[in-house]
């Protein structure tokens, strides 16, 4: 009984990493004003160029470096389109994703079934030999413990920093940020970056660490879900680690319940993580006051920079 608890808390923390990698990246843009729905592109084209560029050179640090590369690429894509020429947010974002899943297809055609170097987990003396909370704990990659590490910058970050209180005064009043002589457009330019790097790196730890091979669409919903991470947490770095970790234990227990006899029909297993996202959605959506209150206020808005 000790040995499945620790399995699938294990398996939850890996389950777990690249929705809270993507989700942090995309918490940051959101809290500029910009609504980039192409994390699932984002993080598909993460994934490819960090596997690719593993497999050639046999380092995974540089398929990572590769990995954030090609998020912030595609992410300044969509920044030109919406900040820059003022084009809608929500079917831009929707563009991206389809140009990102077909195009991280046609580049990975040739490395399906391909073995690449694999982020190695951690052994930190003492600590990773302890019973149960060693290798529940101190037994995993780089990222894992970045995740943790990021989610506490961007606490630091948004609530202790002159630079988190600008970005949050674009959030919520470009015109107020702009008239005050602050760089609306620079500053959300920085933020979707950021948010595209960081669904890169949860590609790369889905095709070097989570599941170490490429396949066609691997994220298989995962940007989906780190969306509605961010509307989950109301916008709060600590909430995010939560809800990440509440999505990712929903992911696994249907695996270890029908692994200990409990009768689940298989497409019911693969549907429940999606299942619990729409049903959250909508028990939030219910509660307007709560989303008025820590949305920020430009979400979605296009900024006129002569307004």
């Amino acid at each position: 009984m000790i040995f499945l608890i620790v399995s699938f808390l294990v398996s939850m923390i890996s389950a777990s990493t690249p929705l809270l990698i993507a989700a942090s990246g995309e918490l940051i843009a959101e809290k500029s004003g910009v609504l980039n729905l192409g994390v699932e592109g984002m993080m598909l084209m993460g994934a490819i160029a960090a596997f690719a560029t593993a497999h050639a050179t046999g380092s995974t640090s540089l398929g990572m470096l590769a990995a954030i590369g090609a998020g912030m690429m595609m992410a300044l894509l969509f920044a030109f389109l919406t900040l820059t020429l003022l084009a809608n947010q929500i079917a831009s974002g929707l563009a991206l994703t389809i140009f990102g899943r077909g195009f991280s297809a046609l580049l990975g055609a040739g490395y399906v079934g391909i073995a690449a170097p694999t982020l190695s987990k951690l052994n930190i003396p003492i600590l990773s030999h302890l019973p149960v909370i060693g290798p529940i704990l101190f037994h995993h990659d780089v990222l894992v413990y970045g995740s943790f590490v990021m989610i506490g910058a961007i606490w630091w970050f948004l609530n202790r920093t002159h630079a988190g209180l600008i970005l949050r005064a674009v959030g919520d009043s470009h015109d107020a940020a702009h008239a005050t002589g602050y760089p609306v457009l620079r500053i959300r330019y920085a933020a979707t970056a950021f948010g595209g790097a960081m669904a890169g790196l949860a590609g790369a730890y889905l095709s070097l660490s989570y599941s170490p091979l490429w396949a066609q669409d691997m994220t298989a919903g995962r940007g989906w879900i780190a969306l509605a991470l961010v509307t989950f947490s109301a916008w709060r770095p600590l909430w995010l680690l939560f809800g990440a970790y509440l999505f990712g234990g929903i992911m696994f227990l249907s695996l270890y319940l029908q692994g200990m006899g409990v009768p689940i029909p298989a497409p019911f297993i693969s549907a429940l993580p999606y299942l619990a996202t729409v049903i959250v959605l909508v028990l939030i959506s219910r509660d307007r006051r709560r989303i008025r209150l820590n949305q920020p206020a430009c979400l979605g808005k296009s900024f006129h920079a002569a307004a």
